[in-house]
């Protein structure tokens, strides 16, 4: 087999032979020879271009054999030879074609066929999912047909453009997304970050179109699923590259039309939405330069003030509209309890997480370049429909959650009867308000930082006792203390009147050893 011009015939004897036969006995004999063929390729660049480019061409041949597998009656998919021959035919096209264009242009012709078994098995293994027979063909099949197009940019745009305008039942994509072996999953996401690196036009396609969104929804729920893998297996690496292929996205500033096509109509915010907001997050604090992308900010700052009143209505509603100071030690039930306002607040606190950790790198990058966008003025500029504006959203909801939430002090929570009279509701779940209050706090210190008109406009709002009010401990929000008083200081930075206003506030209780605010006798409370 050294011998080039050997190798070619005696690939193409053997396809006529199995082509001829079409027998499981003639199986063995193929698989052997593909498998050696295919080890030489493997080690050897050369090799690969002698064998596709020179007579006899084993083009027709190889054509025949996928032609053959794709046409293969379904209902004997399950036929252990079948995968064999599959598995040994997609590892030798998988080795051809690595690195040499010429090859790869040649087996492109063969996608319909790879796409055909591909669809095939993975309709078989959903409903065969705890047989692993599926696997092994499905995972060499994708393998091969992202070595066909790997490095080459036209048959790349080819095959997205294709997989992202087939009907959705067709997209092979979706279903591969959801097969249960992780080493198929990792092949796939490999093949899928790869068609997206630095293609403006394919990330665009990914994330607007809606077979597109139908791809990240599916991919999102598996990182869901993946995210505490074991390190360094399969299913951690496939979450890695699934990371990749949504920080593509969030690099070429796709990240608006990729929320807007996770909406559901109805919901202030959809569970996929909120995954999306969780890589968001992440990507951004490990980012060390603040991506430039002002609809981003625009989107973000939308949607906090969505979640702000959303939450600011639910919470009225809990407490009743005449309820303006804290439940704590009150016997008085909360009047109704909003089911979804749990998943609001922590997608509130994701996406205030996400404006202050821009914030920060563009307060950074303006200060070292004053030319540089101050990405930090979309925030404090926005208004809500309603005309509601950043600070004043800002301070109203931490004046209602103070008043709806309890603190845990020191391992202890204070009575407040949403949480503590055997309220079984969802909502009473105080889980899903970890660190708002924290969070809440620190935006104001950051938004008000050498800003004197934002300053004023917290003090007119009301929101200084309601800072000073925070500086307490609460186990729910960790360092909200030492957050509200960062945001304290830099509300009376230079600001001779937010000073006055804190001289002229008198203590009107303490904190017990509880940590239940008890009123001082003869104390007018403000």
């Amino acid at each position: 087999m050294s011998d080039q011009y050997s190798l070619n015939t005696r690939f193409c004897e053997i396809c006529a032979v199995f082509l001829g036969k079409r027998g499981k006995d003639s199986v063995p004999s193929l698989t052997r020879a593909l498998d050696t063929i295919a080890t030489d390729l493997a080690r050897n660049e050369d090799l690969r271009t002698r064998m596709g480019s020179d007579d006899p061409s084993i083009w027709p041949s190889l054509h025949q054999l996928w032609n053959f597998l794709a046409n293969y009656p379904s209902a004997d998919a399950d036929d252990p030879a079948l995968g064999i021959l599959i598995v040994s035919i997609a590892r030798f096209t998988r080795n051809l074609v690595a690195g040499v264009a010429m090859n790869q242009q040649n087996a492109y012709a063969d996608e319909p066929s790879l796409r055909r078994i591909l669809h095939l098995y993975s309709s078989w293994s959903a409903f065969r999912s705890t047989d692993c027979n599926a696997f092994p063909p499905t995972r060499m099949v994708v393998q091969a047909l992202s070595n066909i197009v790997t490095t080459n940019e036209d048959l790349i745009s080819r095959l997205w453009n294709t997989y992202l305008t087939l009907p959705e039942e067709q997209v092979v994509l979706i279903r591969l997304l959801g097969s249960p072996d992780p080493k198929t999953l990792l092949s796939l996401l490999v093949l899928m970050v790869n068609c997206i690196h630095n293609s403006t036009e394919r990330r665009s396609l990914l994330a607007k179109s809606r077979v597109g969104a139908r791809i990240c929804i599916t991919l999102l729920d598996r990182m869901v699923l993946l995210y505490d893998a074991e390190d360094s297996s399969d299913s951690a690496k496939a979450f890695d590259y699934g990371y990749h292929l949504f920080a593509h996205l969030f690099d070429g500033g796709f990240v608006p039309d990729l929320y807007n096509s996770l909406s559901v109509e109805g919901e202030v915010i959809a569970p996929h939405q909120t995954t999306l907001l969780k890589l968001l997050d992440s990507y951004l604090q490990s980012s060390q330069t603040c991506p430039m992308h002002c609809d981003m900010c625009h989107m973000l700052s939308g949607i906090f003030f969505r979640l702000s009143s959303y939450s600011q209505s639910a919470i009225r509603r809990a407490i009743g509209p005449e309820q303006s100071e804290p439940l704590n030690g009150t016997n008085e039930l909360p009047q109704e309890l909003d089911l979804l306002l749990p998943k609001t607040c922590e997608a509130l606190v994701l996406a205030t997480q996400c404006i202050v950790k821009i914030s920060l790198l563009s307060e950074e990058q303006w200060n070292t370049d004053p030319s540089a966008v101050d990405l930090r003025a979309i925030f404090r500029d926005s208004t809500s429909v309603d005309g509601q504006g950043t600070a004043e959203s800002v301070i109203e909801l931490l004046r209602l959650l103070d008043a709806f939430l309890p603190r845990i002090y020191f391992g202890k929570a204070v009575i407040n009867p949403v949480t503590d009279r055997n309220v079984t509701s969802p909502a009473a779940d105080p889980s899903g308000f970890s660190y708002l209050k924290r969070d809440l706090v620190r935006f104001v210190g950051v938004l008000c930082h050498k800003d004197k008109a934002l300053q004023d406009r917290i003090r007119i709002c009301g929101g200084i006792p309601v800072i000073m009010n925070m500086c307490v401990v609460d186990e729910r929000n960790p360092y909200l203390r030492e957050h509200a008083i960062l945001a304290l200081r830099n509300l009376l930075d230079d600001n001779r009147e937010n000073k006055d206003e804190v001289n002229n506030i008198q203590p009107s209780g303490y904190w017990d050893n509880e940590g239940v605010l008890r009123e001082k006798a003869g104390a007018t409370l403000r």
